[in-house]
């Protein structure tokens, strides 16, 4: 594993709330979460005290990439703090929905992206992820969730919006950031205190980086 895992320039896409920096052959924390995971109100807020940061810097002409990247970590450890407080109806919990979403996740691993772990918590879902050329993050991860929601939804004879539109994803530089990535996928349920979780992942080699 290389100490760095950039070899191009990074690019800006625009989400629908969120800039997803990404790269050619980059590898990716994702975080995709259920629709009813997190009130709106609340994330409504939390996005209003981060954009009030993000100005702040870039006023006094502080603000650049590590340090907009920094913030939006942070907003994102209080968000999946949020998460694993098991907010919601929690459909993940069910193992027939799991198992949907996981299947999904290792459909077309090998063949459109590198799976180093992934973890089904009941209401969010963690992947360390590479695309493989001529795929993308957006791609993979859209395919990800629209084919579970359908299926999912089916299981559980309910319509309407089962992910939230947005996903979060953090560009990982480095091979430290990438064994803290994997080893943070593989921990989550103990740390949201889900003992002999069974819906949780990590390949050979990625242990092999993390010392598993």
């Amino acid at each position: 594993m290389e100490k760095s895992l950039l070899s191009h320039d990074v690019q800006i896409r625009q989400g629908a709330c969120l800039p997803h920096w990404t790269v050619e052959g980059g590898t990716y924390a994702v975080t995709f979460r259920l629709a009813d995971s997190l009130p709106q109100p609340v994330l409504a807020a939390w996005r209003e005290e981060r954009d009030l940061l993000l100005a702040e810097l870039e006023e006094t002409g502080a603000l650049d990439r590590v340090r907009e990247d920094r913030l939006r970590d942070l907003f994102a450890a209080r968000i999946e703090r949020h998460l694993d407080a098991g907010h919601g109806a929690c459909w993940l919990r069910r193992p027939e929905v799991a198992a949907i979403v996981a299947d999904a996740l290792r459909h077309f691993d090998g063949a459109r992206y590198h799976l180093a772990a992934w973890c089904v918590m009941p209401n969010h879902v963690h992947a360390v992820v590479r695309p493989l050329s001529p795929h993308s993050l957006s791609g993979v991860v859209q395919s990800w969730k629209g084919f579970s929601a359908r299926m999912a939804n089916c299981q559980l004879g309910r319509s309407g919006a089962f992910w939230q539109a947005e996903s979060y994803d953090h560009l990982v530089r480095d091979a430290a950031e990438l064994a803290h990535a994997v080893r943070y996928v593989a921990e989550n349920p103990v740390r949201a205190g889900l003992s002999d979780w069974p819906w949780v992942e990590v390949s050979e080699e990625a242990r092999g980086w993390v010392g598993r």
